[in-house]
């Protein structure tokens, strides 16, 4: 398996609950600020730690939820909002579960996602029954610095698709194949260094002891006159010069399309890619970077050449909106007729499937960045043909 995902775990409750405190005793160090002042987590804090037993994970510290301060509303909007970016809800109360308990217990199962209750300060307050509105309750005191009850109660509660992905490749690859990895040093390319998708490609190939060939497109042709990899990956953005380069006979995909498999919906990008073309005149199209970077580059992947490459295939003037890194959906979703979705490297399956869940509800398709671009490049059938599932009842 190859390990792409670290475990998100977003800690719940009202102000004073002890959230902080449950995270200090959980790292082991004072990773949180702990005071008897209401209010003194004020919006979501990400900490990234080991714990012994569940390994590198995510652990979000948010705001109470019943703030009823001038920015209570905002923050506590926050606090939900963190909902969509976790694999698992830990919902912190002192004395006994209430109102801000069943509202958060109910968008848990509304959305599917896995949850459990931390009755803490128990050196302060009586034990109440083990399971609550079905779900279980652990007690827990911060004082007492015991933290395997609660590593125990994750372990149990947190799926596994949380530690990692499918096989990037799908089983594709075996052990011993060579795989071509075309990598463009260009303008667009980060200084000294790979981007994410590349590095976490290799890696995944060096898991499965599967034989990585690094090339810029100038040097594939070369390379494929004497070998015969099992697979050529490209950068979407050189899909037209290397489908050119790369043999009819040889597997070719790209590394957005590989992600699509195990950080977004492949199917649901299989079937939803087609309605590029009945985007009509002045239609309105979401693009969705699951990133921060810098937009400086004239030559911007989701804000330039893509837009571009939609409107030179459908013929007429879209209008894009831009939303980057986790930032909400828009309200008005179903004025979109298209959304398309990036790789999703830097973010979690859980936090893109929500964004893909709201979509769906809203009836707008969805594609992704990879996908898109091979639709518009003519090569859509070809760099999706290896991971093609029944639903186009092919293998």
């Amino acid at each position: 398996m190859v390990k792409l995902n670290r475990p998100h775990i977003g800690i719940f409750g009202r102000m004073n609950a002890g959230k902080s405190s449950l995270i200090n005793v959980l790292s082991g160090q004072d990773t949180a600020v702990v005071s008897a002042v209401p209010g003194t987590t004020t919006d979501p804090v990400k900490k990234i730690m080991e714990i012994l037993g569940v390994g590198p994970v995510t652990l979000i510290d948010t705001a109470g939820l019943d703030d009823t301060s001038e920015l209570g509303p905002q923050r506590t909007a926050k606090t939900r909002q963190i909902l969509d970016q976790v694999n698992l809800a830990v919902i912190v109360f002192a004395q006994e579960p209430g109102v801000y308990e069943q509202e958060l217990a109910a968008l848990c199962k509304q959305r599917a996602l896995p949850f459990f209750l931390v009755h803490n300060k128990r050196d302060l307050y009586p034990a109440v029954q083990p399971v609550w509105n079905g779900a279980e309750v652990v007690e827990f005191s911060c004082l007492e610095k015991e933290n395997a009850p609660l590593v125990e109660a994750i372990i149990r509660h947190l799926p596994h698709n949380a530690y990692s992905a499918d096989d990037i490749f799908g089983g594709f690859v075996k052990a011993g194949d060579e795989v071509v990895l075309v990598i463009p040093i260009d303008a667009s390319a980060p200084q000294g260094r790979l981007i994410l998708p590349q590095v976490q490609t290799l890696r995944g190939l060096l898991d499965i002891h599967a034989r990585g060939i690094c090339l810029q497109p100038a040097e594939l042709g070369g390379w494929l006159a004497k070998h015969t990899p099992r697979l050529v990956v490209t950068d979407s953005q050189a899909f037209q010069y290397v489908s050119s380069v790369v043999p009819a006979s040889v597997p070719l995909t790209s590394f957005s399309i590989l992600f699509s498999r195990v950080k977004g919906d492949f199917d649901l990008f299989l079937k939803s890619t087609p309605a590029i073309d009945r985007l009509q005149e002045g239609d309105k199209v979401l693009i969705l970077e699951s990133c921060s970077h810098s937009v400086n580059k004239c030559d911007d992947i989701g804000r330039v050449k893509i837009p571009a490459w939609l409107q030179k295939k459908t013929g007429v003037s879209l209008q894009f909106d831009v939303l980057s890194n986790l930032d909400p959906l828009p309200c008005a979703l179903d004025s979109y007729k298209l959304a398309v979705q990036c790789g999703g490297c830097m973010v979690t399956r859980a936090q893109i499937l929500a964004r893909l869940r709201r979509l769906q509800e809203a009836l707008v398709p969805v594609s992704n960045y990879g996908m898109t671009i091979a639709w518009c490049t003519g090569i859509f059938e070809r760099v999706t043909e290896i991971f093609r599932r029944s639903v186009n009842g092919e293998d």
